[in-house]
């Protein structure tokens, strides 16, 4: 895996308590990237999580508190924010500037 230190642009990162929480039970790192899917409209750009390392990104390392934060975007946001969802599977989430699509 690729990892650069860290951008040179700061990025304000909110993480919720538990999200950190169910990260640090997983190892301490989260993964964040956008995928983007085609639909009749055009190209949406959605941001996904995992806890598990993955080659296929060129990841770099942004600061944040609690966690070991790696993301793969073409820029970056303002605020990254990190939260749990889900009751019976949880699971991170990651948000751009409060939106689940990158725009």
């Amino acid at each position: 895996m690729r990892v650069r230190l860290t951008y040179p642009v700061p990025v304000e990162v909110i993480a919720s308590p538990a999200a950190v929480e169910l990260v640090q039970e997983r190892g301490g790192e989260l993964f964040v990237w956008s995928k983007t899917s085609r639909c009749c409209h055009g190209a949406v750009s959605f941001l996904d999580t995992t806890t598990s390392r993955d080659d296929h990104h060129g990841f770099q390392r942004l600061p944040a508190d609690g966690i070991e934060l790696y993301v793969d975007f073409p820029r970056l946001p303002e605020r990254l924010e990190i939260d749990l969802v889900g009751r019976r599977h949880r699971r991170v989430a990651a948000y751009w500037e409060g939106c689940a699509w990158v725009s």
